[in-house]
């Protein structure tokens, strides 16, 4: 893999992401190859295919709510973000209006009203975490931010990009199951953890076990010799190298925050695993 290219300005992500892709932008960009289509089955904050400038993309992921926000942001558009404005205000920024509203964001069924409540939790939950109870309950406790602001101009300009963009919401599997010869799949799993306390479980309620990271760097290898290049960021560990070792690995570091504290970062190992494809 060739060097990163050159910096400049990015798109920003409009939700709060552990484990955000916009510092390694440079390095995840400069690893796809030209496609008639990005796939990704894992969408995070939607910042790659925000930036990579494919023409068509295909973003899924297994959170319900994630995707349904998408949705209805691409759908709706201004409607949707002045209705989320009217939730930023000094009021709901109590730790007592904080769980109340996460509350109504459980029982909530409608796709608009809850996309816009999961957006205000994004924004004054603690830590920006996307956290689920084993019932599916969101759990993130009241994040005590000074000024929590509406992030309207990422919207405004998520809901611009997003017009030429299928959203899904489905296992990483038959997301993969969909690409075709011709086709750039970006891969951004949970990662491995690196320590076993450092094991993060409730991003969906459910578990990513290694068995599940294994099955993504098999799905790679095969889509490969289909002619479909898979790019997939992780953790740098013996168990990443070891299952990705047929593709092509990029190693650097990353400074990460440690224990949702602000004030605690170190460096830690990453790595992009490049399976190349095989025409």
């Amino acid at each position: 893999m060739s060097p990163p290219i050159a910096s400049k300005t990015f798109i920003r992500p409009f939700l709060k992401w552990a484990g955000g892709k916009y510092r390694l932008l440079p390095r995840i960009i400069n690893g796809l190859p030209p496609g008639k289509r990005l796939i990704e089955p894992f969408a995070g904050s939607g910042v790659v295919f925000l930036n990579a400038g494919f023409k068509d993309n295909l973003i899924a992921d297994a959170n319900p709510d994630l995707i349904a926000l998408y949705q209805v942001l691409q759908q709706q558009g201004e409607r949707f973000i002045e209705h989320v404005k009217t939730l930023f205000t000094p009021e709901n920024n109590e730790r007592e209006a904080y769980y109340r509203l996460r509350e109504a964001f459980n029982a909530e069924q409608d796709p608009f009203q809850r996309s816009a409540l999961f957006v205000y939790l994004n924004r004054h939950g603690y830590n920006g975490l996307m956290r689920y109870s084993a019932k599916g309950g969101f759990n993130v406790p009241f994040g005590r931010y000074k000024r929590p602001l509406c992030p309207a101009d990422g919207m405004h300009a998520f809901h611009h990009h997003a017009r030429q963009t299928k959203f899904i919401c489905e296992d990483f599997r038959k997301t993969l199951s969909r690409a075709r010869r011709g086709v750039v799949v970006y891969a951004d799993p949970p990662y491995v953890p690196l320590s076993e306390t450092a094991y993060f479980t409730g991003y969906n309620g459910k578990n990513f076990s290694n068995e599940d990271q294994a099955d993504l760097a098999c799905c790679a290898e095969r889509m490969a010799k289909r002619g479909i290049t898979t790019l997939i960021s992780n953790h740098d560990t013996p168990f990443t190298r070891k299952i990705y070792r047929e593709a092509e690995l990029t190693y650097f570091s990353v400074r990460r925050q440690i224990s949702c504290d602000g004030r605690n970062r170190k460096e830690v190992g990453e790595l992009l695993a490049c399976f190349a494809a095989d025409y």
